[in-house]
């Protein structure tokens, strides 16, 4: 995996001493870094890594791209514009070979659980049911659409295998980078955590009218199979 890469960006110059620019700030005394270190360090820290996320993904135009699918409708359609470039600062770009399984079925996500949004290509997602001893190809993915959410939340086994039916590229959030973002943006975060929330919500919903159809189907396969095989007396 990789972080969103567009162009180098220039440092701000400043002027060191009178004699010539300089790409480096200035350092003040030993005895003062020291002290600011251990009051702000950390804060000062990660405010940096974050202005140097936020300034990778305004200049690339594959994040922005992202952060346009991010927010549609086959995806996270709750998040503003905004809120999808800032989570997008978040994810990493990464590029898959045909053929090449992203995600498989039973296999844990744990800490290395991670959500991903297809940019480019066409991902084919198949399950094994008990039922079944090959697998059943359940979906077929495309640009916007999302992988693996379940998984970012709750850390458990996969659900289904996803393979890279083309060369793929997609943006990864892992869950280590979910909780960089939550403590870095909470509120962006929090929006994120329930637009998740809101589509797994639908899907279930959706999972559960599918059930109640094939109940009906197999009760009127019942009726008709009575029907035509009389009882005999």
């Amino acid at each position: 995996m990789r972080a969103w890469h567009a162009m180098n960006v220039p440092k701000r110059c400043v002027p060191n001493e009178g004699r010539q620019w300089t790409a480096r700030s200035p350092q003040p005394p030993a005895s003062s870094m020291s002290l600011f270190d251990k009051l702000f360090g950390e804060r000062y820290a990660a405010a940096k890594a974050r202005k140097r996320r936020h300034r990778r993904v305004g200049v690339s135009t594959t994040a922005q791209r992202a952060a346009d699918l991010l927010r549609s409708t086959t995806a996270l359609i709750q998040l503003s514009a905004a809120e999808a470039l800032t989570v997008v600062a978040y994810m990493e770009l990464r590029r898959c070979a045909e053929g090449e399984a992203i995600i498989r079925q039973g296999h844990s996500g744990g800490d290395d659980g991670f959500m991903a949004l297809v940019i480019e290509g066409e991902i084919t997602v198949e399950a094994v049911t008990v039922s079944r001893t090959e697998p059943l190809t359940v979906n077929v993915l495309g640009p916007g659409n999302l992988m693996g959410e379940m998984s970012l939340m709750d850390g458990e086994a996969r659900s289904a295998t996803c393979t890279a039916s083309t060369e793929v590229s997609c943006a990864v959030l892992t869950r280590a980078a979910l909780q960089t973002l939550i403590g870095e943006e909470p509120t962006t975060a929090a929006k994120l955590l329930s637009a998740v929330a809101q589509r797994l919500s639908q899907r279930l919903r959706e999972n559960d009218t599918k059930l109640q159809l094939y109940g009906q189907l197999v009760l009127s396969m019942q009726q008709e199979i009575d029907r035509l095989i009389p009882e005999q007396s």
